[in-house]
């Protein structure tokens, strides 16, 4: 049956892709890009298939490379949270590809085969990493998704290649803490697998290399998911890569890295044996409150549209983490229901300041006036559906998943973390509404406003339209089904949770 094969269908289909795009590609280069799109066509496809058979029947499907079960062979587990991740960053990667059609002839010219083969990868490591069942096929994964984002980033502007280099360093520390937990964690326990050794745990938690490896392997994961204080390769990388890297590596590769964190202290170890040992919950919710704080300040300070996005990506991934940190179920609902929210948001943000960079040349705030609403009517009305998603106003997505959040942190008592969500909500209107007056408030200068009035819609193409108005479209059905979500999300709680 099909079905029980779609764990191993996923990635195959891009490793397949990778393949065949540098293969056809020498012999008609603008095939890469039809290639790129078919290939995570047929990935998305999968993971809806899969996610609806999943909320049909209910069951986990294990998958056993080469027929050898766990704990001595590999397996991928595709449970509903695994279902659902891999449906959102999928789903997302499609859309951030078809917008990357017009823009990849001005941002990376002659390299589109290279880029398209870089962007496979990138999901392979992804998808690998959402679905795999085992911790060192993790790290692997993890590997593959990081060597392709230093690849992607580098392709950007002149201070590119310094960026993608600063986070190469970076992300190879982080990796490298993460396998060296799991080295102790291998040591004590004898296997690799996540369940076997879930089922483990209880009886070695004391011990001082369990302990370690815990904090190893948090700190390692926090890295990549720019978990403040070790943020500080993301800024610049989001900043001056190209603006299709940064539409498809923003909204997915920290969020993944968050997954990940949610996997090892919610379903590995769980909450009571982790804060049996240290209070590392409170301790990752402390980090995650400063680091929304500190993201959002940044953010207001930027008067370039992708920096000031990329300090908001340092905020926004604080939020769920803050809601791993809880460790409650509105906790859990909210974090989960933000990555899809924020997932949304960021891509569609992303994807206008790129569509601004090939329209105008630039995507400084400072430059943005009253007449991109002539300009670009439904371009800027995408950003205004995100930008009121970002503050959090209701009916649209980020309004509920800010909403369990703050449900989560009041179970907990936890007030200084909920005045940090309002506080947070209120800077994000701060930059958010400082574009949105620019685009619509009409200049008190008569004769600038009649000629603003005289512009000719120029909005740009439908392959790049397309997808911004499917991810605000997004952003509004999300928030209008919020609650079948969320009774979703309901059914992903870790066992005994």
């Amino acid at each position: 049956m099909i079905g029980s094969e779609i764990p191993a269908l996923i990635p195959v289909t891009y490793i397949l892709f990778a393949i065949l795009i540098p293969v056809i590609g020498l012999w008609k280069r603008e095939l890469t890009w039809h290639l790129s799109l078919l290939g995570t066509g047929i990935t998305t496809f999968f993971s809806a298939w899969g996610f609806w058979h999943l909320i049909q029947t209910g069951e986990t499907i294990r998958y056993f490379f080469g027929g050898w079960a766990p704990p001595i062979g590999i397996e991928f587990v595709y449970d509903g949270l695994a279902a659902f991740i891999v449906l959102v960053i999928n789903a997302i990667a499609f859309l951030v590809l078809i917008h990357s059609r017009e823009i990849s002839k001005v941002e990376f010219p002659g390299k589109k085969m290279a880029y398209y083969t870089v962007s496979m990868l990138l999901m392979l490591g992804f998808n690998g990493m959402v679905l795999t069942g085992d911790l060192f096929n993790l790290y692997v994964f993890l590997e593959i998704s990081s060597l392709s984002s230093y690849a992607l980033i580098a392709i950007g502007e002149k201070r590119a290649p310094y960026s993608a280099f600063r986070y190469l360093i970076i992300g190879t520390v982080g990796g490298s803490l993460y396998l060296l937990g799991v080295g102790f964690l291998y040591t004590v326990t004898g296997t690799l697998n996540i369940i076997d050794m879930h089922a483990m745990l209880p009886q070695v938690i004391g011990h001082s290399s369990v302990v370690a490896a815990l904090i190893l392997m948090v700190v390692g994961v926090g890295v990549k998911a720019a978990l403040f204080p070790m943020h500080g390769w993301l800024p610049d990388s989001y900043t001056f890569a190209s603006s299709t890297s940064s539409a498809l590596i923003a909204p997915i590769g920290t969020k993944v890295a968050a997954y990940i964190l949610l996997r090892v202290v919610l379903f590995l170890f769980g909450v009571e044996l982790v804060d049996d040992q240290l209070p590392l919950t409170t301790i990752i919710g402390i980090f995650a409150g400063i680091g929304i704080l500190y993201g959002s300040i940044m953010a207001i300070a930027q008067s370039e549209l992708k920096k000031m996005l990329a300090y908001s990506s340092v905020s926004q991934i604080g939020y769920i983490i803050m809601g791993i940190s809880l460790a409650n179920p509105f906790g859990f609902i909210g974090a989960v229901l933000h990555i899809l929210n924020h997932a949304l948001m960021k891509a569609l943000l992303f994807l206008v300041s790129g569509s601004m960079r090939l329209k105008e040349g630039h995507s400084l705030i400072t430059k943005f006036d009253n007449s991109y609403r002539k300009k670009y009517p439904w371009t800027m009305a995408a950003f205004t559906t995100a930008a009121i998603s970002m503050v959090g106003l209701p009916p649209l997505a980020g309004f509920f998943s800010k909403w369990y959040l703050a449900l989560g942190t009041i179970e907990n008592s936890s007030w200084m973390l909920l005045a940090v969500i309002l506080i947070s909500s209120l800077l994000n209107a701060v930059y958010f509404f400082r574009i949105i007056e620019k685009i619509y408030l009409n200049n008190p200068d008569a004769e600038e406003t009649t000629e603003v009035e005289s512009l000719q819609n120029d909005e740009v193409d439908f392959s790049m339209m397309f997808p911004m108005a499917v991810m605000a479209i997004g952003l509004l059905l999300v928030g209008i089904f919020n609650v079948y979500i969320v009774n979703v999300i309901f059914t992903m709680f870790p066992a005994g949770f």
